[in-house]
């Protein structure tokens, strides 16, 4: 025998209530970013893949502070490497890296390895990553219009997902976090993350039996399970990935964190509001 399932409290609230909240973090969001980018340039802060610059390892006995003052360049980051004492990640906005080796070595600091990118293959790579969440976010927008061949429960996935990389981005300039080959991996993952939870609340609410709220319910048992899942895994990650000084991972962490959080909310506040139209009013009528 089937256990019961209880009434969603959506009844309590109407549709220009439950899309108020993600409506208008959406509309923050933009205008951080809108104001960002006349001030800076960018919507978000670059990293050393889309700038250019080097990125130098090395080995000294110095405080952060005193191994700044060793180098002309303005040093960008010092992070030290968690698995080897002394050992700092050292990145500047120069893109030649000798005089920055001569500073180092005249400093008394060991030299492990330098990586260096230039301007115009940085200006590429952003190039490059920007058409590449364009064209990601283009396909799947067609592919789930193919999938539901109607308006509303389209736009309501595309929405929620449009959503789910935009503050996440705010977030990104908010907290000073770079764009960088993670976190634009990061951005594309949510992508998918954001359209597997609507198609499974659409496909529950359109295509099974049952009356709109028993079939919101079932979607959330699984899709609430499992975006906390996830959630939880990113946070065991960064902590992890921070503790022990590994590259990107923190950033890709952090900004998955963000995005899932920003998908539960969209979801099943946005996207619901809409199926919910859509079943009463549009289809209803």
């Amino acid at each position: 025998m089937n256990r019961p399932v209880p009434q969603v409290e959506y009844s309590d609230y109407t549709d220009r209530q439950l899309v108020t909240v993600p409506l208008a973090l959406l509309a923050v969001s933009l205008t951080v970013l809108a104001a960002a980018t006349a001030m800076a340039g960018s919507p978000v802060p670059l990293g050393i893949e889309f700038t250019g610059g080097t990125e130098m390892r090395v080995v000294a006995a110095d405080s952060p502070a005193e191994i700044e003052t060793a180098f002309d360049e303005n040093v960008e980051s010092i992070t030290p490497v968690a698995t080897q004492a002394d050992t700092y990640q050292l990145t500047f906005q120069a893109d030649d890296a000798d005089p920055l080796i001569e500073q180092a070595e005249a400093a008394g600091y060991e030299v492990e390895s330098v990586g260096e990118r230039s301007a115009s293959f940085a200006a590429d790579s952003q190039r490059q990553a920007i058409a590449g969440l364009l064209v990601a976010f283009a396909a799947m927008a067609v592919l789930v219009f193919l999938l539901f061949r109607t308006f509303i429960p389209s736009i309501a996935v595309v929405a929620s997902a449009f959503s789910d990389i935009v503050i996440p981005l705010a977030l990104m300039r908010l907290f000073g976090i770079e764009l960088s080959l993670g976190t634009v991996a990061a951005l594309l993952m949510l992508i998918g993350y954001s359209v597997d939870s609507d198609l499974l609340l659409n496909n529950h609410i359109i295509r099974r039996r049952g009356d709109f709220y028993t079939s919101t319910f079932r979607a959330m048992r699984t899709g609430v399970t499992m975006t906390i899942t996830s959630i939880a895994a990113m946070v065991v990650m960064t902590v992890v990935a921070t503790l022990f000084s590994i590259p990107l991972l923190p950033e890709v962490g952090i900004v998955l964190v963000f995005g899932l959080t920003t998908d539960l909310m969209n979801t099943y506040l946005l996207n619901v509001s809409l199926l919910r139209y859509y079943k009463y009013e549009a289809v209803g009528r």
